[in-house]
């Protein structure tokens, strides 16, 4: 790898990211992914998916996917209060792109991050998968997790959703 692909890496990852919290840390994602931040509602739950799935919300017409993102990160259960929200995101998978609904514990503001904030995630080693991590910024004496959104849910979670919004529709219609 030549010395100018850590910049370019960390030129990608710079912009403007919402920040929310999930459990005692902060995460961000890049503001060009989100669509929506709605409060927590009804969610439908759908059969037969991993517990970190909640189900399916109708956002204007369309069935929107939901997850949990602190049951996705193995985090314990939490009751959703009024900070609770869900966070719409645009995710892309392969070709395709999937609006998806991701609950939060609350959302906290968005701020620009620029690439001296920026780190790579440290190695852990072992069996530690970090690769749903774009990097680690530190602003304002903290330090924030910055998502990427598409690695952080897996192949087999997408297909798996892709499915559940294919069922729904059909039991719609």
């Amino acid at each position: 790898m030549s010395s100018a692909a850590p910049l370019q890496k960390a030129r990608q990852r710079t912009g403007k990211y919402l920040t929310f919290q999930i459990d005692d840390e902060e995460f961000g994602v890049l503001v060009l992914r989100i669509r929506e931040i709605m409060g927590i509602q009804a969610i439908t739950s759908v059969p037969h998916t991993p517990t970190h799935v909640k189900g399916v919300i109708n956002l204007r017409g369309k069935v929107i996917p939901v997850i949990d993102m602190r049951l996705k990160l193995g985090l314990e259960r939490r009751d959703y209060d009024r900070r609770t929200c869900i966070i719409v995101a645009s995710v892309q998978t392969g070709a395709d792109a999937v609006l998806m609904g991701i609950v939060v514990d609350g959302v906290s503001e968005v701020v620009t991050i620029s690439e001296e904030q920026i780190e790579d995630p440290p190695k852990f080693g072992g069996g530690v998968q970090v690769r749903y991590l774009l990097g680690m910024a530190k602003t304002s004496g903290k330090v924030k997790l910055l998502l990427d959104i598409d690695e952080a849910l897996s192949a087999e979670d997408l297909s798996q959703l892709r499915k559940i919004i294919e069922q729904h529709k059909d039991e719609q219609n």
